[in-house]
């Protein structure tokens, strides 16, 4: 879908943009300063707990969400905010279990824990196991960023997305390159305070095109049949409320425990208890920031319906669709409130937070996993910004393939090459056996495939599809693989 915006309103937009840009250098500036090799990986291990809990709500949203979850309602109701229920859990399990041992190890890298406990192939699996899921996974929710900008702001000034692409990323690689990490910690927080600003004024927008006060939306939302949170009477259904909460359990384990890109920043605080105080924080944080996502969408069904506007055909686009009619309805009102200046702003802080730390973390991961030069400044330079010129190629191809299923396959890849890194550091927590380190890269690559003809099988048989749980299914093989062959190769 195209998005008809005034060129007024694109102008704003680029003022707008360029200077929360202007801000993001200043940042970066400061930052750094004096920067050596532990700054750009650890931020020399001074970061306030609550300035990295901050941010890294932001930087755990990204541009998909903002775009994404309120639209989830029209599927699922209000039954994703089961899936944050178990986030909190999985934060707890996270802060209590692997960031002791991580601050405990002194990690820079937090594969180098798979190398110290089962063997350096064990290290270089979940590195570049790494570094395959997300590389493709971020490289995929910015490309749809990229396609929104391009449509509301590019496309109208007549500049091609291959330059639009370039452009965003070269801003990212110039305000990372020096500060790294340390520079990310500030500008993520930011970047959370301008996603959420723009956030509550879309939801005040929607309330008010609605004739309700806050209070009035409110009430609104809670008698609305799209606010239904819990599933406990169909053990079928992927909405479930078991299967979302464990599912939202593991999740955080994968996505962000075992993920060097979520991990990095938490491990950048002074003292362990810091961190442990910052994941604990944001980890709570994400049931109300959810709720609000899921809230603008119900407003917005509620818009729709009242003006008699059919809803989108795709539930992504119950967001853009409104700030597009938004503007084309009444372009006067639109420069008065620019609310297409304000929902870009969101978009752009939103996936600016995500995509920059991970390219700072698979830098990291690069330089000190894969090459083992954590000290040689020049070689993590220019491996930045290698990783950059990757990621600007991996979007261009995704353009150039132009398939929607394909980038579902892309996300659905990303989600079974998780596996293998929770069956990992699930074997080596929980077991004091050692491992047929050889075997190890195979069993990673086996676990998914095995994983993937489970699922198909089932589908045949009986219709079911596994969704989330698909993730335990998958560590739960990586880890009977790696038991067995550690009992026979001890015979």
């Amino acid at each position: 879908m195209h998005y008809f915006v005034p060129l007024h309103t694109i102008m704003m937009i680029i003022a707008v943009v360029l200077g929360y840009f202007a801000l993001l250098f200043a940042f970066s500036r400061w930052t750094g300063r004096r920067a050596t090799n532990e700054t750009f990986y650890r931020a020399d291990r001074q970061s306030p707990w609550y300035m990295v809990a901050f941010g890294m709500v932001g930087a755990s949203i990204s541009g998909i969400t903002f775009v994404s979850v309120p639209g989830m309602v029209l599927a699922s109701q209000m039954n994703y905010l089961q899936t944050c229920m178990g986030f909190i859990l999985g934060y707890v399990v996270v802060a209590f279990v692997l960031l002791p041992l991580y601050y405990k190890l002194n990690l820079t890298s937090i594969y180098a824990y798979l190398g110290q406990r089962l063997g350096p192939r064990s290290h270089q699996t979940g590195s570049w196991f790494f570094l395959l899921s997300k590389m493709t996974g971020a490289a995929v929710r910015f490309y749809v960023v990229c396609i929104i900008l391009q449509r509301f702001v590019f496309e109208p000034l007549g500049i091609p997305f291959a330059v639009t692409t370039v452009l965003l990323v070269l801003l990212i690689w110039l305000y990372t390159r020096k500060g790294g990490i340390k520079t990310l910690v500030w500008t993520d927080s930011l970047q959370t305070l301008c996603l959420f600003t723009a956030l509550l004024i879309i939801i005040y927008k929607v309330a008010t095109d609605l004739n309700l006060s806050m209070g009035d939306a409110v009430s609104a939302i809670r008698q609305s049949e799209l606010s239904r949170v819990f599933v406990f009477d169909d053990w079928v259904s992927k909405q479930n409320f078991w299967k979302q909460f464990l599912s939202g359990v593991f999740i955080v384990l994968v996505m962000t425990g075992v993920d060097q890109d979520m991990m990095q920043k938490n491990l950048t605080c002074k003292t362990l208890r810091g961190a442990q105080k910052d994941m604990c924080t944001y980890g709570v944080a994400f049931l109300p920031a959810n709720m609000l996502f899921l809230s603008l969408g119900v407003l917005l069904v509620m818009w729709y319906q009242q003006k008699g506007i059919p809803l989108p055909s795709t539930s992504d686009d119950l967001l853009p669709q409104y700030i597009s009619l938004t503007s084309h309805l009444s372009p006067i009102t639109s420069y008065l409130s620019p609310l297409t200046s304000i929902f870009v702003l969101g978009i752009v802080a939103a996936s600016f937070s995500s995509a920059d730390s991970a390219l700072t973390s698979l830098t990291t991961i690069y330089c000190v996993d894969i090459r083992k030069q954590k000290d040689d400044e020049q070689l993590r330079k220019h491996v930045h910004l290698a990783m950059c010129t990757i990621f600007v190629l991996f979007i261009l191809f995704f353009k150039m393939v132009n398939s929607t299923s394909l980038i579902d396959a892309i996300y659905i890849i990303c989600g079974y090459t998780y596996g293998p890194l929770l069956g990992l550091f699930a074997y080596g927590l929980l077991t004091k056996r050692g491992v047929n380190d050889r075997l190890t890269p195979y069993i990673a690559v086996a676990s998914p495939l095995l994983c993937y003809a489970i699922d198909y099988g089932v589908g045949q048989m009986t219709g079911y599809h596994f969704g989330y749980e698909l993730l335990m299914l998958n560590g739960l093989l990586t880890f009977a693989g790696l038991y067995i062959s550690s009992h026979r190769a001890a015979q």
